[in-house]
């Protein structure tokens, strides 16, 4: 494969920025453009330690003092011969090396096209490399250990159990019909028939994870309900750690809902802050009051926001309707800083009831830990949570071939009608592990009988 580069790290200043290259003749490449400081060419330097050295633009000057270093393949993460550079972080810097690495012989790498190699290379299964943006994209601490031990092989580990039985199943069935003359034992119902109950059992297990993973994934639709100038823009302002919502005293400030993300209690949530619910005849603020109720329609939680200070209104009722649309609710009384004239038994039945002060920042830690408990981690271990809508749809594609073979047996059906729903399902994991059917049917059935002697 030719030689890629890229800037691997923010387009933003920094104390550090790296510049990675890969390819065959990338080191040879590399001694265009960096001069060890002890002397030498960088393409014999050791292997894997950092080299002190000067890094050229592309007319020979010097830009940057920095450290290089060399990852032979195949143990290399693409699996090929890779090198970074360990730059100061100002962008003009990178830019420069990235333009006399181009200059130099090497390409542009494309989106994610290191990982690609590496899953090209052997590197890396699909799950791994999918594991690799997940990773990166990871907002809260348990997506992120999801997503490393995803990057380790968990769910991998999960799922080539399950090809691996389906596949002993096809092999042997083909081996028969292909060689009969060889001395082969024959596919058994039962033999079948139970990797079948493994195989759907273990998809099952997995897919029940899915609502799970797209919590981790995407978080929860979080709508903020409440009437005007109950501190719903001061909570949101308070989970997120800056002043996202403009805050007034002048009751309906917030007119349309404004949408920002926050960790709270280990839980990604999608805060939505709704304009106040009220009757008006403003009909700007009348619209933004509809958009409030259609936010609940379709939220997962809401935080039904009041005025401890003061006693319910015919609005607050209004936001209470609206908040019992909504799968989860949390009652959260602000203003726990003034004194309280709210009566408790007006909120029987609405959700669990917690005190905060929005502006003081008082009464958070209670919250975060309610919102904790609504949305527990699970019993998957990190690794086997799906986050991957691809994933999911595959392996659901799965389950259903496995059902289908299992059917097909149960009823008596010939041979080839369960093979083929065996081989469906084998196609639909071997879409989420990347392994490819043909070829591993074609190896099994060699190794394991020895055909062909």
């Amino acid at each position: 494969m030719d030689v890629i580069a890229a800037i691997s790290t923010a387009n933003a200043l920094s104390a550090i920025g790296i510049v990675r290259v890969s390819g065959e003749g990338c080191f040879a490449l590399c001694d265009k453009i960096f001069q060890p400081a002890g002397g030498g060419l960088f393409s014999v330097s050791r292997s894997r330690e950092m080299v002190l050295g000067r890094l050229l633009d592309q007319e020979g000057r010097v830009v940057d003092s920095c450290l290089a270093v060399r990852f032979p393949g195949p143990a290399s993460y693409t699996g090929e011969d890779c090198a970074e550079f360990h730059c100061h972080g100002s962008p003009v810097v990178l830019g420069e090396a990235l333009s006399a690495l181009f200059a130099a012989g090497a390409r542009q790498a494309g989106r994610g096209e290191f990982t690609k190699r590496a899953f090209l290379n052997g590197r890396m299964d699909l799950t791994q490399a999918e594991a690799v943006i997940d990773l990166i994209e990871s907002e809260t601490a348990q997506a992120a250990r999801n997503a490393v031990e995803q990057l380790g092989g968990a769910l991998r580990s999960r799922i080539e159990p399950v090809y691996d039985g389906l596949l002993d199943s096809a092999s042997r069935f083909y081996a028969v019909v292909d060689y009969p003359d060889e001395d082969i034992e024959d596919l058994t119902r039962e033999d079948t028939l139970a990797a079948l109950n493994r195989a759907e059992r273990t998809l099952e297990t997995l897919l029940a994870t899915a609502g799970r993973g797209r919590i981790l994934r995407q978080g929860v639709p979080t709508a903020i309900l409440g009437r005007p100038n109950v501190g719903k823009s001061s909570l949101l302002n308070a989970l997120v750690g800056y002043d996202r919502a403009i805050v007034t005293d002048v009751a309906g400030t917030t007119r349309d809902t404004v949408e920002e993300r926050a960790a709270v209690g280990g839980v990604l949530l999608r805060l939505i802050d709704t304009a106040g619910i009220r009757e008006t005849r403003d009909e700007v603020e009348r619209l933004g009051v509809e958009r409030s109720r259609r936010a609940a329609e379709a939220a997962e939680l809401a935080l039904l926001v009041l005025d401890g200070s003061q006693v319910m209104t015919e609005e607050d009722h209004a936001a209470a309707e609206a908040a019992r649309m909504v799968p989860r609710t949390l009652v959260v009384i602000n203003k726990s800083d003034l004194p309280r004239r709210l009566e408790p038994a007006a909120l029987e039945g609405l959700g669990p009831v917690l005190s905060v002060s929005a502006r003081e920042g008082t009464g958070l830690e209670a919250l975060e830990r309610a919102v904790g408990a609504l949305f527990p981690p699970g019993a998957a271990p990190a690794g086997e949570v799906l986050t991957n809508a691809r994933q999911t749809e595959a392996l659901g594609r799965a389950l259903e071939a496995v059902r289908g073979a299992r059917s097909a047996l149960l009823e008596g059906l010939t041979p080839d009608a369960v093979l083929s729903d065996v081989e469906r399902a084998m196609n639909a994991l071997g879409e989420v592990t990347g392994r490819t059917l043909r070829e591993d049917l074609t190896a099994r059935i060699f190794e394991r009988f020895c055909v062909g002697k």
